[in-house]
C-alpha cells in the first residue's frame, strides 16, 4: 500500500472536482465519501443529489476562512492531499475497511490525532476499487496549524502496519534515500510536450551518465553542459563551487525561464557535496592511455576489476559496511559505463539495468569510496575507450556484472534494505537478459566445436571430481557441450581443467544458478583470457633483474601429474 503526500495547494473546490469527476479516461466510478472528520451533516455530492461540490468545499474550508479573516494570517497553501492505493494483487476492500484505513492515516500524519475534537477537517473519497483520496484543510478548529513535519515518514510506517493487519502485500520500509517521484504536474507537462520522460527523470539519467566521465566536480559540470544539459553553477566568493542546478532544454517556467532543479532534489546522492566526495576518492593514473588503447583489453580490464568486488569483508561493523556500500556504488557506475559503450543491440537492456540499479546504489550507510577506486577507474576507462564489438569478452564482463548484482541484492537483504534489494533483483533480470543476448552466438559456436566423445567423458569426470555437488546439473545443462569446448581449449593453453573448475565454482556458488554450465563458461573464459604464465621467461627475468616473479593465479600444466589433478583421470587429446 502506498500513500504519497502531494504538494499543498489552495483550491479545495478544484481538487473535489477531480475526485468527483469522470477522471481523465473515464476511470472514476461511483465517487463517494467513505470517511471524514464528522460524517453527520457533511454534504456528499456522490450520495446526495442536492449536495454540491461548492457546499462541500465551503464546509471543509470554514476554519481556513475564519483564520484568513484575521489581519496578517492569510494562508495560500492549506489543501492536504494523500491518495492511498492498494497493490494490484490485493483483495477487495470494503468501504468500511477503507474508512478505518483513512482514519489511521490521518491520525499518523497529524491531520486528525486520535480523540482530538479540534483537529483539521478531512474526508476520504472513493471512486475506484483499489484506492481512496484523503483531502484535508490544514487549519484546526481552534485556528492553529497541525504538526505535519515528517508526516510522510509516519504515514509510510502506518501503511506497513496496515498491510499486516489487513493481509495485504507487504512493501519494504523506506529509508529516505529514494529519489523524488515526478509530480502530477511534471507528468502532464511531459505528456503535453511529447516527452517520454519527465524532466526530473531525464535529468537524473543524464547526471548518472556523466559521473563515469569525470574525475572531479568541475569536469563533471563541464561534461553535463557538453551533453546538452543546462547548468546553473553557484560559487562562493572564493570561487569554489557551492552548488549546482540543472534544467532540461525546452522545460520552461511560466515566466519563460529555464526550470532549474538542484541536483540534490533529483536524487539524494546527486547533491554537489556527495558528488565531490565520490569523485575525490578517485586516484588518477599516471599513464592510462596505453592500456585504454588496447582493444583486446577493452572489457577484460573491467572484468578484472570486478574480481575485487565483494560485499563480504573481513572487517566487520561500520568499516566493512562502508566498503561494501562503496563497491555497490561503483558497480552502478560500471554498469552505466558498460551500457554507454556496448553494441547498440545491447544498450537498451543495459541502460535499463543501470537505471534500475541506481536505487540500489545508495542507502543510509556512508560509503568509503576509496575502497572501490579500482572499479571506478575501470568505468572511466570504458567510457574513454568508446564502444566495441569484441563480443566474447563483453559476455564475460556482463556475466561478472550479473554475479556482482546478485551479491549486492544479498547484502541489501541482509541489512534490511528492502527497496534496494528489490532494485538489485530487477537489475539482475536485465543483466541476465543482456548476457543471454550477447552470449547466444558464442555459445552456439562453442557447442558446434565440442570435443570428441572420449574427451568429453574425461572432462565430465573432471566435473564430477571438482564439483561433485552440482555435477549432475552441470552435465544435464544444454550448455555442457560449450563448456566442454571451453575446458578443452583452456587445457590446450596450459591450464588444468580440474583446477579451473574448482576455482570457478569457488568464485561463484552454483546453487542459485539456473544454468550452472553457462555460469562456469563465463568464469573460465575470464581466466583463459589472462595468458598462462611462462616459467622459462619468468626464470630468465628473475636471473637478469633480480626481481621477484609476478604472482600467478593459475599454473600451466606441468609434465608430471600434479597433486591438484590427482582426483581426475588422465588427460586425453581431442
Amino acid at each position: 500500500m502506498i500513500a504519497p503526500i502531494k504538494n499543498p495547494g489552495s483550491n479545495t473546490r478544484g481538487l473535489l472536482a477531480y475526485l468527483y469527476g469522470p477522471g481523465r479516461h473515464d476511470e472514476h466510478r461511483d465517487p463517494h465519501i467513505v470517511a471524514g472528520f464528522a460524517m453527520l451533516g457533511m454534504p456528499d455530492p456522490g450520495r446526495d443529489e442536492n449536495a454540491t461540490l461548492t457546499q462541500l468545499a465551503r464546509y471543509l474550508d470554514e476554519p481556513v476562512r475564519l483564520r484568513n479573516s484575521e489581519p496578517g494570517k492569510k494562508l495560500t497553501d492549506y489543501v492536504w492531499h494523500c491518495p492511498v492505493r492498494a497493490a494490484p494483487e490485493d483483495r477487495y476492500l470494503s468501504d468500511a475497511e477503507w474508512a478505518e484505513i483513512a482514519e489511521r492515516i490521518v491520525q499518523a500524519a497529524g491531520i486528525a490525532p486520535k480523540d482530538d475534537d479540534l483537529a483539521c477537517r478531512w474526508i476520504a473519497v472513493r471512486h475506484a476499487d483499489d484506492h481512496i483520496h484523503i483531502l484535508a484543510t490544514t487549519v484546526r478548529e481552534d485556528g492553529r496549524r497541525p504538526k505535519l513535519h515528517n508526516s510522510g515518514q509516519r504515514v509510510g510506517t502506518k501503511c506497513r502496519e496496515i498491510e499486516k493487519d489487513y493481509g495485504l502485500r507487504q512493501l519494504g520500509t523506506g529509508d529516505r534515500t529514494a529519489e523524488r517521484r515526478p509530480t502530477q504536474a511534471e507528468m502532464h507537462k511531459a505528456k503535453r510536450l511529447g516527452w517520454e520522460q519527465t524532466s526530473r527523470e531525464w535529468l537524473q539519467d543524464g547526471i548518472r551518465a556523466a559521473i563515469p566521465h569525470a574525475s572531479n566536480a568541475e569536469e563533471f559540470l563541464t561534461y553535463l553542459q557538453a551533453d546538452g544539459i543546462e547548468v546553473k553553477i553557484r560559487r562562493f566568493p572564493s570561487g569554489d563551487l557551492q552548488g549546482y542546478s540543472v534544467a532540461r532544454p525546452g522545460d520552461l517556467k511560466a515566466n519563460g525561464q529555464p526550470n532549474y532543479i538542484p541536483g540534490g532534489k533529483i536524487a539524494p546522492d546527486l547533491s554537489l557535496p556527495k558528488l565531490q566526495v565520490l569523485l575525490a576518492a578517485s586516484k588518477p593514473e599516471e599513464h592510462p592511455t596505453a592500456r585504454r588503447n588496447k582493444p583486446a583489453t577493452r572489457w577484460q580490464h573491467a572484468t578484472n576489476a570486478l574480481d575485487t568486488f565483494t560485499t563480504d569483508h573481513d572487517t566487520t561493523g561500520d568499516s566493512g559496511d562502508a566498503r561494501a556500500q562503496a563497491h555497490i556504488t561503483a558497480l552502478g557506475e560500471l554498469i552505466e559505463a558498460t551500457a554507454q559503450t556496448a553494441p547498440q543491440d545491447l544498450r537498451a537492456e543495459l541502460r535499463a539495468a543501470a537505471k534500475t540499479f541506481a536505487r540500489a546504489q545508495r542507502s543510509q550507510i556512508r560509503a568509503d569510496h576509496t575502497a572501490a577506486a579500482g572499479l571506478r577507474q575501470a568505468a572511466r576507462d570504458l567510457v574513454h575507450v568508446g564502444s566495441g564489438k569484441d563480443g566474447s569478452t563483453l559476455a564475460v564482463l556482463v556475466a561478472a556484472l550479473v554475479w556482482a548484482a546478485i551479491l549486492s541484492q544479498r547484502w541489501h537483504t541482509a541489512k534490511g534494505h528492502a527497496q534496494q534489494a528489490e532494485a538489485a533483483r530487477r537489475t539482475v533480470q536485465h543483466l541476465q537478459a543482456a548476457y543471454d543476448r550477447v552470449a547466444a552466438d558464442q555459445l552456439a559456436f562453442l557447442a558446434q566445436r565440442q570435443p570428441k566423445e572420449q574427451t568429453r567423458n574425461t572432462l565430465a569426470s573432471d566435473v564430477r571430481a571438482a564439483i561433485p555437488d552440482h555435477a549432475t546439473r552441470i552435465l544435464a545443462d544444454p550448455n555442457w557441450p560449450a563448456l566442454a569446448t571451453v575446458l578443452a581449449d583452456a587445457e590446450a593453453g596450459g591450464y588444468i581443467p580440474h583446477q579451473l573448475l574448482t576455482e570457478a565454482a569457488a568464485r561463484r556458488e552454483l546453487g542459485s544458478a539456473r544454468l550452472p554450465a553457462k555460469v562456469l563458461i563465463a568464469r573460465i573464459q575470464h581466466t583463459s583470457y589472462n595468458p598462462a604464465p611462462n616459467r622459462t621467461v619468468e626464470a630468465a627475468l628473475l636471473r637478469s633483474t633480480g626481481a621477484a616473479a609476478p604472482p600467478r593465479q593459475y599454473r600451466p600444466k606441468p609434465t608430471a601429474a600434479p597433486a591438484v589433478a590427482a582426483a581426475g583421470p588422465a588427460r586425453r587429446h581431442r
